[in-house]
C-alpha cells in the first residue's frame, strides 16, 4: 500500500489513526452521553444536545486557523502536533470525570488540541510529496492517509460500546485519551522520517505580522462572539449559534484579505481555494449529522434486534445493549412523540419504558406475561459503518483513479470534489426512502437503510474530503500552507455548526422526509456550483502545479 510513497507517510498514517481513534470514540458516544437519563449521562434534550455537539464540532475545526498560523510562524509542525495531541489526551481523560465543570473544561482542551494537531499533520503529509518523483502520487497519498483516519474511527466504536455497556461512560472516554497518548508516542519515535519536511518558510512583505493578526482578527473575533452571545433574542436559533457566526466573521474577512493583499502569482490559487472552501461547507453540514440526526434514527427508529445466533458473539465484544419494559427514567414525550424539555433545555423526565418501545407493535408486548427484554446492537456501532466503508472502498477508489490516470482520463481534483457533492446528494435520498418505508417512523426501519446511506455518502466523502486536503497542499503558497489548511478546516467548522443547527430541527419537522430534503437541496446546489467553476479551477491547478 505504501509503495511509491515517502517513508514518512507510515509515521503520519498511524499517528493520525490513533488520534482519530480517540476523536471518533468520543464523538460516537457524545450525543448518547448528553441525552442519557438513567446511566449517568447529562440528561440534555435532543435540541440542546444537538446545539452543543454542533458548536463543539464547529469550534474543533475553527481553532486550526490559530494552530496553523502559529505552526507556520513560530512552533513548526512537529511541535504543534505534539502539543495538540497532549491537550486532546487531557481532554478525553477529563471527560471520564463526572460533573459539568469537568465536562466543559475537557471540551475546551479537546477544541484547543485539535486546533494544533489537525492542520499541521495534514500539512506534513503534503510536504512529504514536495519532491518531484512523489508529486504525481499526492492524491493517492492523501487517500491512504485518509484510510488511516478511518481505521481508527472504525475500531473505536466497538471499544466504546464494550466499555460503556460493561463499565460506564467514564471508561469509554478514558480509552479515547489512551489512544491519543499511543499516537503521540508513535509520532515521537518516527521523527527522523518527517523531520526534513518540517521547514518554516519566510514571510512575504504583504503578509500580516502575528501581532497585527491577533489585534485585527482574534480580538474582534472574541468581541463579535460576545456580541452574538449577549444580543437580545436569537437571530440564528440559539445563543451559541449567534456567537459562533458572529465570531466567524473576522476570520472569514481575514481569509478574504489574503486574496486582496496577495501577489499577482498568489491571487488565482487563493481565490480557487476560497471558492472550494465556500462550497464544501454544505458537505460537512450534511456529513456530520451522523452524530446527531442519524444517531437519533439509529437509536429510536431502527430495528436493532439481531439473530439469536449472533447474540453470543455480540455480547462477547460488548456490542449488546439491553432494553426492557421495566419502568425507568425516560424523556417525557408530547402528543406528537417529541421529547419535552424545560426552560434550560434539560429533558423533562417521567417514569416509563425505554423509548425504543415507542414504535413497536404494542399488541406483541401485551401478549407476554413476562417482562419484555430485548438485546439490541449498541447504537454507536452504526458510527463504525462509515469508516468501515472508507477502509473497504479506499483501495477501490484509488485503483479506479489509477485506472483512469493510465488512460489519461482521470478527473481533475476539483471535478472529483464536484462528483463528491453529487454523490452526497444521492445519499440523502436513501434516508428519504427509509422514511417512507417506515411510515415516517411509525414502524422500525431496517438497518439496511442506514447502512445504505453510509455506503453512498462514503463514496462521496472519498471523492471530496481527501481531494480537498490534496488541493490545499497543491495550491497554497508554501509559506502559508498550514494557514490555508486552517481555512479548509474553517469551512468544515462552519459546516459542522450548520449540521447541529439543522439537526436541532428534527423534533420540529413532523414529516421527516422534509428534513432530509433540506440536505438533498443543499448538496445539489453545491454540486452545481462546483460544476460551473470546474473549468476555471482546473486551469488554476494546471498553471500552478503543472498537473490537474
Amino acid at each position: 500500500m505504501f509503495k511509491n510513497h515517502p517513508r514518512g507517510l507510515v509515521i503520519l498514517f498511524f499517528t493520525e489513526m490513533w488520534e482519530r481513534f480517540g476523536y471518533y470514540l468520543m464523538l460516537g458516544i457524545f450525543f448518547l452521553y448528553m441525552t442519557d437519563t438513567d446511566s449517568g449521562g447529562m440528561a440534555f434534550g435532543n435540541a440542546k444536545a444537538s446545539d452543543i455537539l454542533g458548536t463543539y464540532l464547529a469550534l474543533v475545526y475553527l481553532t486550526p486557523f490559530l494552530g496553523g498560523l502559529l505552526a507556520d510562524r513560530v512552533l513548526g509542525y512537529r511541535r504543534a502536533i505534539v502539543l495538540g495531541g497532549s491537550l486532546m489526551a487531557a481532554g478525553y481523560l477529563g471527560l471520564a470525570i463526572p460533573g459539568e465543570n469537568s465536562f466543559w473544561i475537557s471540551l475546551l482542551l479537546i477544541i484547543m488540541g485539535n486546533g494544533f494537531f489537525k492542520p499541521n499533520i495534514s500539512t506534513l503529509v503534503g510536504n512529504l510529496y514536495s519532491q518531484e518523483k512523489y508529486q504525481q502520487f499526492k492524491d493517492a497519498g492523501y487517500n491512504i492517509f485518509y484510510m488511516g483516519i478511518n481505521i481508527g474511527a472504525f475500531v473505536c466504536n466497538f471499544v466504546a460500546a464494550y466499555l460503556r455497556n460493561y463499565y460506564g461512560w467514564g471508561y469509554a472516554f478514558a480509552a479515547a485519551g489512551v489512544g491519543m497518548i499511543i499516537g503521540i508516542i508513535w509520532f515521537l519515535n518516527g521523527q527522523k522520517s518527517v523531520k526534513e519536511v518540517d521547514v518554516l518558510k519566510p514571510t512575504n512583505p504583504e503578509d500580516m505580522s502575528l501581532t497585527k493578526i491577533f489585534a485585527t482578527v482574534f480580538g474582534p473575533m472574541f468581541i463579535f462572539g460576545l456580541i452574538g452571545w449577549f444580543i437580545p433574542g436569537n437571530i440564528f436559533g440559539s445563543d451559541s449559534t449567534d456567537a459562533f457566526i458572529f465570531a466567524s466573521l473576522p476570520v472569514t474577512v481575514f481569509y478574504l484579505s489574503l486574496w486582496f493583499r496577495g501577489s499577482k502569482e498568489d491571487k488565482a490559487p487563493i481565490a480557487a481555494l476560497l471558492s472550494i472552501f465556500g462550497v464544501v461547507i454544505i458537505f460537512w453540514a450534511i456529513f456530520h449529522q451522523n452524530a446527531t440526526a442519524l444517531t437519533i434514527w439509529a437509536e429510536n427508529y431502527t430495528d436493532r434486534t439481531m439473530p439469536a445466533v449472533v447474540e453470543p458473539i455480540a455480547e462477547t465484544f460488548g456490542m449488546v445493549q439491553e432494553v426492557d419494559m421495566s419502568p425507568r427514567e425516560v424523556p417525557k414525550l408530547d402528543s406528537h412523540g417529541v421529547p419535552m424539555v424545560d426552560e434550560n433545555g434539560m429533558a423533562i423526565i417521567e417514569i416509563g419504558p425505554d423509548p425504543y418501545f415507542n414504535n413497536l407493535d404494542k399488541s406483541l408486548l401485551a401478549d407476554s406475561e413476562e417482562p419484555i427484554t430485548l438485546k439490541l446492537i449498541s447504537t454507536e456501532i452504526f458510527q463504525s459503518v462509515n469508516p468501515g466503508f472508507v477502509v473497504l472502498f479506499t483501495p477501490l477508489v484509488v485503483g479506479f483513479f489509477a485506472f483512469l490516470r493510465r488512460r489519461k482520463k482521470e478527473p481533475s481534483t476539483p471535478a472529483k470534489i464536484g462528483w463528491g457533492m453529487f454523490i452526497t446528494a444521492i445519499s440523502t435520498l436513501v434516508m428519504i426512502g427509509a422514511i417512507f418505508a417506515s411510515q415516517n417512523g411509525l414502524e422500525k426501519s431496517s438497518p439496511a437503510w442506514l447502512i445504505g446511506t453510509y455506503a453512498v455518502i462514503t463514496i462521496g466523502e472519498l471523492f471530496l474530503s481527501p481531494m480537498g486536503l490534496s488541493l490545499v497542499s497543491k495550491l497554497s503558497p508554501t509559506r502559508i500552507t498550514s494557514l490555508m489548511m486552517g481555512g479548509w478546516f474553517l469551512s468544515t467548522s462552519i459546516g459542522n455548526k450548520l449540521s447541529g443547527v439543522i439537526a436541532g430541527l428534527w423534533d420540529t419537522i413532523a414529516l421527516k422526509q422534509y428534513f432530509f430534503l433540506i440536505n438533498f437541496t443543499g448538496a445539489i446546489i453545491g454540486a452545481i456550483a462546483i460544476l460551473l467553476m470546474v473549468k476555471w479551477l482546473r486551469k488554476v491547478v494546471l498553471e500552478h502545479t503543472g498537473s490537474h
